[in-house]
């Protein structure tokens, strides 16, 4: 049906279906990174034009994978594998972090990218800050965790102001600029 402001069947409702967690197993690990890598690479090439190598590259996956409290979950909905996200949870202080997360392409705008992360708060309410990060030019990133999710940007490390915790900051693209993100619970 048409209305006044065009063809409604063009527009991508929100999704109206169950989003939950499932942890992923280590025959999931491959189809994760292809996908995640896939989902970074949208902005990169916004940005820069192309991609060399998959962003982040499969060693700084691993790497998120095996970090001691890492847990990788993958994201349903309704059923359907569309995402994932990899959490760093600290029992002792309940300061976690959200390492990496996606939302599959093919899924954006409808809604599932928020219902993940409110699920992510109700599997961890023991949580006091949530803490994440993402690079300057990711304004999709950025509206996401800021106007959706609640957080608030409290440092912007680039090479004038060094991130302390990361062990290479020269790897990262453009001039390295990320914003730091926290959410008090």
């Amino acid at each position: 049906m048409k209305s006044r402001l065009g063809d409604e069947s063009l527009t991508r409702p929100e999704i109206d279906n169950l989003v939950t967690l499932e942890i992923a197993k280590d025959e999931d690990l491959p189809r994760f990174k292809k996908d995640l890598q896939e989902a970074f690479a949208v902005a990169v090439i916004e940005e820069f034009g192309s991609v060399s190598e998959p962003i982040p590259s499969d060693a700084d996956l691993e790497r998120s994978f095996e970090a001691p409290g890492s847990v990788v979950y993958r994201i349903l909905a309704d059923g359907r594998w569309v995402g994932g996200a990899v959490l760093t949870i600290d029992d002792a202080t309940c300061h976690n972090a959200l390492a990496l997360f996606y939302i599959s392409v093919k899924e954006h705008s409808r809604g599932i990218g928020q219902k993940a992360w409110k699920a992510i708060e109700e599997r961890y309410p023991e949580t006091k800050v949530w803490e994440t990060h993402t690079p300057y030019f990711e304004r999709r990133n950025i509206h996401f965790y800021v106007n959706k999710c609640g957080f608030k940007i409290v440092a912007y490390y680039n090479a004038h102001n060094p991130d302390p915790h990361d062990p290479d900051p020269e790897s990262r693209l453009g001039d390295g600029g990320m914003f730091k993100f926290e959410k008090i619970m």
